[in-house]
């Protein structure tokens, strides 16, 4: 993270908005918009995670730690069975998750930086950072505001119920990972 935030930093222009709050508040949906309204680039940090579980490296790190398992046979990582592993909160699921986010977020906190310069090269007025995890992740310093979106746990059940098919276990499980 430290080589992204130096180039982020060098090239810095424009105001980093970051975007957080639980699983079905709508961060994504207002995120969307107020980029859609004021010429912003969106960056959306579970796309670039999905991304960075397609890179190479990220998945011969996966594979060390997490065995062969995670892999489908087409070569790409099964992003429910390595779930399985990391969500929850037994001790094995921490250390687990833990070890996902080392391997992971340094990937994405790259991919942010570089999304960034090219929102810069593009002249937008600002960046929209979408990041459920941006504090947990150490993303915080790439931005100028954070903004927390509030929103009922009967209205986050009910869109998460819709749009995953969660119950309200399944987001329990979830956040408190």
């Amino acid at each position: 993270m430290e080589s992204s935030n130096a180039v982020f930093d060098s090239r810095r222009r424009i105001p980093v908005i970051g975007i957080v709050g639980g699983i079905g508040s709508g961060k994504s949906a207002l995120a969307e918009w107020v980029a859609s309204h004021a010429n912003a680039a969106l960056i959306n940090a579970d796309t670039l995670g999905h991304e960075a579980l397609l890179s190479e490296p990220v998945k011969k790190q996966l594979g060390e730690r997490f065995g062969r398992e995670i892999f489908g046979a087409d070569g790409q990582i099964v992003r429910a069975f390595l779930a399985a592993k990391v969500f929850g909160d037994t001790a094995i699921q921490v250390a687990a998750r833990r070890d996902l986010e080392q391997i992971v977020h340094p990937e994405i906190g790259r991919r942010i930086a570089e999304r960034v310069a090219s929102a810069i090269e593009e002249d937008r007025y600002a960046v929209i950072l979408d990041a459920a995890v941006l504090l947990e992740a150490g993303w915080r310093d790439l931005c100028d505001v954070v903004v927390f979106v509030d929103t009922s746990d009967a209205i986050r059940l009910s869109r998460v119920r819709e749009r995953q098919g969660w119950d309200a276990a399944e987001l329990r499980r979830r956040e408190a990972s």
